[in-house]
């Protein structure tokens, strides 16, 4: 289903049940899209026919909210040092796309970008400064440097973005009273609080949201858990994370909204799209103002050759209901056969 932000408040309002009739007085929701990790390499090879040619499929399901986000995964920039050096045998991955890929996103539909991640400076500080000034003129917003809360209003209310990973250079996940503090800030000056974290191990064989920290390659990928629990204290109204590369669980925590992993979203030549690698998602949430979870719909996305098509099947939304089944069996949301979200 393809609708506007206006249409799919109203359909998810009655999906979860509720009636414009009998509370005429209630402020409208706020819709909002999330998607996994976005790398792209000039020097690995770009998409055929440009990005908008290979998103085409689904740039109206990105175009369908009122703010639509996504994890950036390596830089916006040209030139530089990588960080892989001479380091070869697959070992190390380094991403660098063209700074114009920031206005090409922004005409697909995505607002907002997270930068804190394990590839923010894949091409050092001229890397990050590229990016960073090509996401401001093509006038598309960014989170996730050290302590950045990013403001905006949508619909008529002030909202606040804030991106966190396990590394110094960003908002660091692994300091979980310094970002409860960060969330705290953020709340005070808006109605909705939304974390984006990069968190996790990584593989075919992480599709389970373990307790307690994890770790990847011998690196501390945080707790998670611990993590979304700590920030949804503090007063964040949802939680959308990325980074294991692929479909985690999705749960219900004091009834707010905690997306652990939607995979990956475009990986053109530098993402593996094997097996389950290959499932994907956009995460479409109805927020009432206040915070609380009013629908939604998880649309169940493959990568074909690294790019997103849909897929019919739900084959993603099935995944993802088992693992919020297994992985959060007190506390998670009712998903339909048609991946539809209802509180």
């Amino acid at each position: 289903m393809v609708c506007g932000a206006a249409v799919c408040a109203a359909a998810l309002l009655w999906a979860a049940g509720a009636s414009a009739r009998a509370e005429p007085q209630r402020a409208r929701p706020i819709t909002l899209e999330w998607v996994g990790d976005i790398a792209l390499s000039t020097q690995r090879g770009l998409p055929p026919g440009g990005l908008d040619h290979a998103l085409a499929p689904v740039h109206a399901l990105l175009r369908d909210a009122q703010v639509t986000l996504g994890n950036l995964e390596g830089t916006l920039s040209v030139g530089g040092t990588s960080k892989c050096g001479g380091i070869g045998g697959g070992t190390c991955f380094a991403f660098q796309a063209p700074p114009a890929t920031a206005g090409r996103l922004r005409a697909l539909g995505f607002d907002l970008v997270n930068l804190a991640n394990n590839h923010s400076f894949d091409y050092g500080y001229s890397g990050r400064a590229q990016t960073l000034s090509a996401l401001r003129r093509a006038g598309l917003a960014h989170t996730g440097l050290p302590g950045e809360i990013t403001y905006r209003r949508v619909g008529g209310v002030r909202m606040a973005f804030v991106g966190f990973a396990p590394y110094a250079l960003d908002s660091n996940l692994l300091d979980i009273p310094a970002a409860r503090a960060q969330v705290r800030r953020a709340r005070q000056h808006a109605s909705l609080v939304v974390v984006v974290i990069h968190a996790g191990a990584e593989g075919a064989g992480a599709l389970h949201t373990p307790y307690g920290t994890e770790h990847y390659l011998g690196e501390d990928r945080g707790n998670p858990r611990a993590f979304a629990h700590a920030v949804i204290d503090a007063g964040a109204s949802v939680v959308l994370g990325s980074g294991p590369h692929v479909i985690r669980g999705m749960e219900r925590y004091r009834g707010r909204l905690i997306a652990y992993s939607l995979g990956d979203f475009v990986g053109y030549h530098t993402l593996s799209d094997a097996g389950v690698l290959a499932q994907s998602a956009i995460l479409r949430v109805a927020l009432a103002p206040h915070g609380r979870v009013l629908g939604g719909r998880w649309i169940s996305i493959r990568l074909d050759h690294g790019l997103p098509r849909p897929e019919p099947s739900n084959a993603s939304a099935r995944l993802m209901t088992s693992l919020s089944h297994q992985d959060f069996p007190a506390g998670h949301f009712q998903i339909g056969p048609r991946g539809v979200i209802r509180p």
